[in-house]
């Protein structure tokens, strides 16, 4: 009788829905399930027997009775006519303000060796939609991030998407680190989507520092498999939207929305789909919007989601397809030059190719008339740099050039720090007065003179 009773429990355990099927075939890192026609859906949760253990896998396409998957981990060990498990519900997240402080893989699992995490009250799907824009708040006042070049001339305001644009090895994972520990906001949630393996802990440690008590962080290295680096984004999203649900300000930093093509480029030629513009497929440029558009205002009366995603360039190709998508999206874009890198200053932000959507606003008015003369000054600098150089323009030739020729480098001085050092905005402008001041006194005095 107890052994009947035992078994009426457990039937009355598992879920109604619950369905299994069988491998069928491996076909590199696409797994064929048999079995789950009627249930299976896109975007469908699978747990498939291997050798080494159950391996998690995703349902990317469906061709009558079967379902193509990819796992989010290596799927060696499998075998045809394994056992595959679908699970009842989407994948979900539990966060909770213990998580401060630690790192986790792009299914919310620790990866920091500190053990387990304490799950949290209320779940949170992965992959949410958009808040509704009709009932969005509207983007808030400047927030200061204590990077000059961003402050003075690409203004980060509470609620905005900032994409950093740049090659590789420039100082993209150094400006973020820049962001994390100094701008203004309660938690910071930072994506690592298909970095050096070795850079994570090097950024953790060395860049972040103190910015990881209020931290969390998703890391999904270059070698894990495409639908673990598109979930860590994904992941990183939906820890922003808890805090910022919880009504505190969150920075989001996502390094790089490029990578996160890159993997569901991958997804969608293994599942069959054509390639498109330079090989990426068309859910690439559906999947962008649906991503980058979860970061900003909230709800009225919630927090916000202040997002910096990073574009990694092909070939220092501004306008390639990935960054091309993105900018159109995002409310302003920074860029990170190579040539300004190699001579020397850092941040190597291109002021002049740098644009915030939130401008003239986020300045007083004041303060928009010093950021527009600065600029018109390394613009009249810039167009005659090379003749500079070569000594081939003469002074005297235009007064404009020979005043950019005085100002342009204090003005790069000013905003060249180093990474451990924060800017104070009100000194910056009060740096770019006082300069201005003395070049209109000193050509006021000369032109007296004559």
């Amino acid at each position: 009788m107890r052994r009947l009773q035992g078994i009426a429990r457990a039937l009355r355990e598992v879920a109604p829905d619950r369905r299994y099927g069988r491998v069928v075939a491996v076909r590199g890192a696409l797994v064929e399930v048999e079995g789950l026609r009627g249930a299976a859906r896109i975007g469908s949760r699978l747990t498939i027997d291997a050798d080494r253990g159950a391996i998690e896998a995703e349902v990317t396409g469906l061709d009558g009775d079967v379902a193509h998957c990819l796992t989010f981990a290596d799927p060696q060990g499998i075998a045809a006519g394994a056992r595959v498990d679908l699970a009842a519900a989407a994948l979900t997240i539990r966060p909770r303000a213990a998580w401060l402080g630690r790192t986790l893989d792009g299914l919310g699992r620790p990866v920091d060796g500190r053990g387990p995490l304490e799950p949290g009250a209320t779940a949170r799907l992965v992959r949410a939609a958009p808040p509704p824009a009709a009932e969005r708040a509207r983007v808030g006042a400047k927030l200061d991030t204590g990077i000059a070049a961003i402050d003075l001339f690409a203004p980060l305001c509470e609620g905005q998407r900032l994409g950093l644009f740049s090659g590789s090895g420039v100082g993209k994972s150094t400006l973020l680190a820049m962001f994390a520990r100094w701008t203004a906001c309660d938690v910071v949630v930072i994506g690592l989507v298909g970095e050096r393996g070795r850079e994570v802990k090097e950024f953790i440690e060395d860049d972040l520092g103190d910015a990881l008590a209020r931290s969390v962080i998703v890391a999904a290295t270059s070698d894990a498999p495409a639908l673990m680096r598109r979930q860590a984004a994904w992941t990183t999203l939906a820890l922003a939207e808890h805090f910022r649900d919880q009504g505190l300000r969150v920075l989001c930093l996502l390094d790089s929305v490029t990578r996160f093509a890159m993997a569901q480029r991958e997804i969608g030629l293994a599942s069959g789909e054509p390639p498109a513009t330079k090989g990426y497929t068309p859910t690439v440029f559906a999947e962008l919007p649906r991503l980058l558009e979860r970061a900003g205002p909230g709800l009225v009366g919630t927090g916000t989601i202040t997002a910096v995603f990073t574009v990694l360039v092909d070939g220092d190709d501004h306008d390639e397809p990935v960054a091309d998508a993105v900018r159109g999206i995002l409310d302003g874009h920074v860029v990170i030059s190579r040539r300004i890198a190699e001579r020397g200053r850092y941040p190597a932000v291109d002021v002049l190719r740098s644009l915030s959507r939130t401008l003239p606003e986020a300045h007083t008015p004041a303060q928009e008339a010093l950021r527009l003369a600065a600029r018109r000054e390394l613009a009249a600098y810039g167009e005659m740099e090379e003749l500079i150089r070569l000594g081939a323009y003469k002074a005297g030739a235009n007064p404009a050039v020979d005043r950019a020729i005085r100002l342009a480098p204090a003005i790069e001085a000013l905003i060249t720090q180093h990474k451990r050092t924060a800017a104070r905005p009100e000194a910056l402008f009060a740096a770019l007065r006082t300069l201005f001041a003395a070049e209109d006194g000193t050509r006021e005095t000369h032109d007296d003179t004559l």
